[in-house]
C-alpha cells in the first residue's frame, strides 16, 4: 500500500493546498534531520528507508566515465540546492544524486510565491532563481563530510549568481568550481534555467566555450564534467552544444531542464496567483516536457553515435518513461518532478520496472537497452 500516494499527496495537494515551497523547506529540513542524527529514531527511519525503497540488482550497474552506478536512476539537480540530503539520497533508492544549482555568490533567488503545482498536467511551475546558500557553504557542508564515503556518486550543478555580469560568467563558474572541484564526483554546467536572467544566452557557442574552456584548464583531477542543456533549443543550437562537447571533451550533455512552452496545458488558472499558467514566467517541468526531452535525446545520440554519454531528465514518472528514455540513448535518468507526484515508492517502482523490461526484451543488463529503439 502506497500511503503517499492513498493519503498523504491528496491531503496535502489537494484538501490542504499546502504552499508548494514551504512544503519543500519541509522536506529539507527532514533530511538535515536524518543527514546529522545517526542514532535512533533517525537510524532508524534511515535503516527503514533502505530497506522499504532500495532496489540492488547487477544488471541495474553500469561504470560510466570513472564512476560506479549501482542503477541508473538519479535525483536531478534543484530538489537539494546546498547538500543538506549528501549522505543519504543512497537511502532512498536512487542510483545517483545532483546537488544544486550552486553559485558562487549566496543569493536568495526571485520574489515569492516562486514555486506551482499543476496537477491536471503532472507539472511544476518555478521561477526559483536559483536559491541557495553559495558554494562555499556548501564546500564546507560537503568538506565536514569527508569521512563519508559516497554510496552513490554525487554531482553538483553549477549555475552563474545573478549580480554577475554575463560577460563575466565564465570567471564565476569557475570560483565555484575551485570551491567544489575536490568535493563532487561530477560537475554540471547549468546555462539553460529560465529564471536567471541572460542565463540561457550562455548557450550561444561562444559564450558556452570560455566557460567549458577555463574550466577544463582547472579541472586537474579530470571530473567528469556535464552541460545541462534548454529544450527549448533549435536543432542547429544543439549540434553546435554538441560539437563543444567533443571540443572540450564533456562527460557527457545533460537533456533537458524546464521549458518556457505553454503549449497543452490543462490548466486554466494558477491557484496562489489566481492567473493563467501562460501569465506567470518560470519553466515548467514534468509530463508535459517528456515527450520534448525524448526526442532531444534522440537527437543527440543520432548526431554522436553514441559517442556523448546522455543523462535524460523530464517527464520520468514510470518505469514506461523511463524505459522511453534509455531506448532513446540516455545511459542515465533523472526525476524531480516525478518523484514529488508519485512519492517515495516511486523509486523502486521504476527499478522493478526496468528489470522487468529487461526479462522482457532478453537483455542481460540495462546498458544493452540504451538507444535500443535509435
Amino acid at each position: 500500500m502506497d500511503i503517499y500516494q492513498i493519503a498523504l499527496r491528496p491531503l496535502l495537494f489537494n484538501l490542504l493546498k499546502t504552499d508548494a515551497e514551504w512544503l519543500h523547506k519541509q522536506a529539507i529540513r527532514s533530511l538535515d534531520w536524518l543527514s546529522q542524527n545517526h542514532h535512533a529514531p533517525a537510524g532508524l527511519v534511515n535503516q527503514s528507508l533502505q530497506q522499504s525503497l532500495c532496489l540492488c540488482d547487477r544488471r541495474l550497474e553500469q561504470n560510466l566515465f570513472g564512476l560506479n552506478f549501482p542503477n541508473p536512476l538519479g535525483l536531478a539537480a534543484g530538489f537539494d540546492k546546498d547538500g543538506v540530503g549528501a549522505k543519504i539520497w543512497s537511502n532512498f533508492g536512487f542510483g545517483f544524486a545532483e546537488l544544486g544549482t550552486v553559485t558562487f555568490h549566496p543569493q536568495p533567488g526571485n520574489p515569492q510565491p516562486r514555486l506551482f503545482r499543476l496537477p491536471l498536467d503532472q507539472a511544476v511551475l518555478n521561477r526559483m532563481g536559483f536559491n541557495n546558500q553559495g558554494a562555499a557553504v556548501m564546500a564546507a557542508r560537503l568538506a565536514a563530510q569527508k569521512d563519508f564515503i559516497h554510496t552513490i556518486p554525487i554531482g553538483i550543478n553549477l549555475g552563474k549568481s545573478k549580480i554577475t555580469p554575463l560577460e563575466a560568467a565564465a570567471e564565476d563558474y569557475l570560483n565555484s568550481f575551485r570551491l567544489l572541484k575536490e568535493l563532487g564526483d561530477y560537475f554540471v554546467v547549468n546555462v539553460s534555467s529560465p529564471n536567471t536572467p541572460g542565463l540561457r544566452s550562455l548557450q550561444d557557442a561562444a559564450m558556452l566555450s570560455s566557460i567549458l574552456d577555463v574550466l577544463q584548464k582547472e579541472n586537474n583531477t579530470h571530473k567528469p564534467i556535464f552541460v545541462k542543456i534548454a529544450p527549448d533549443l533549435e536543432w542547429e543550437a544543439i549540434a553546435d552544444i554538441i560539437g563543444l562537447a567533443k571540443t572540450y571533451q564533456l562527460a557527457g550533455i545533460i537533456a533537458t531542464n524546464t521549458t518556457i512552452s505553454r503549449d497543452g496545458l490543462k490548466t486554466q488558472l494558477i491557484h496562489p496567483t489566481g492567473k493563467p499558467p501562460q501569465d506567470e514566467a518560470g519553466g515548467i517541468s514534468g509530463a508535459p516536457l517528456r515527450d520534448r526531452s525524448t526526442e532531444i535525446i534522440k537527437f543527440i545520440w543520432q548526431q554522436t553515435q553514441g559517442q556523448i554519454p546522455i543523462i535524460g531528465v523530464g517527464g520520468i514518472f514510470s518505469a514506461e518513461d523511463a524505459w522511453e528514455k534509455i531506448t532513446a540513448g540516455a545511459s542515465l535518468i533523472q526525476v524531480y518532478t516525478g518523484w514529488i507526484y508519485e512519492g517515495p515508492l516511486m523509486v523502486r517502482r521504476i527499478l522493478t520496472g526496468l528489470l522487468t523490461k529487461l526479462e522482457q526484451n532478453k537483455l542481460n543488463s540495462i546498458t544493452e537497452a540504451i538507444a535500443l529503439e535509435v
